[in-house]
């Protein structure tokens, strides 16, 4: 599985921005895609994840109410719709999928994007 993020960029607190994950690769495989973060000097911290099966969502607490994560199972992409940001939201976000591989489909893999980074202006 191959990832490819999208969508980051500059903007103002109170801004929005939407973000893109785009995987290919053994996508059927896929049963679960996340994003997660990283500031500078702190560590990755996840932010979304969704269920490929169902869309069941989990929202980290200080995102809950302004982030949304969805998915476009005909275009193998998730996104993660970001408004009301601040500027600590400042920060890379990688994509992480969660997929089973290996002979018989026994091993849990994950695969990371190349991050995308996104900065909020105060």
């Amino acid at each position: 599985v191959q990832l490819v993020e999208s969508g980051g960029g500059l903007v103002q607190a109170g801004g929005s921005l939407r973000l893109s994950c785009a995987a290919s690769g053994s996508t059927d495989n896929i049963y679960a895609t996340a994003w997660y973060r990283q500031a500078p000097g702190k560590e990755r911290e996840l932010v979304a994840r969704i269920t490929s099966s169902g869309g069941t969502t989990n929202y980290a607490d200080p995102v809950k109410g302004r982030f949304t994560i969805s998915r476009d199972n005909a275009r193998n992409t998730v996104y993660l719709q970001m408004n009301s940001l601040k500027p600590e939201d400042t920060a890379v976000y990688y994509c992480n999928a969660q997929y089973y591989g290996g002979r018989y489909l026994y091993d849990h893999l994950e695969a990371w994007g190349q991050g995308t980074l996104v900065t909020v202006s105060s």
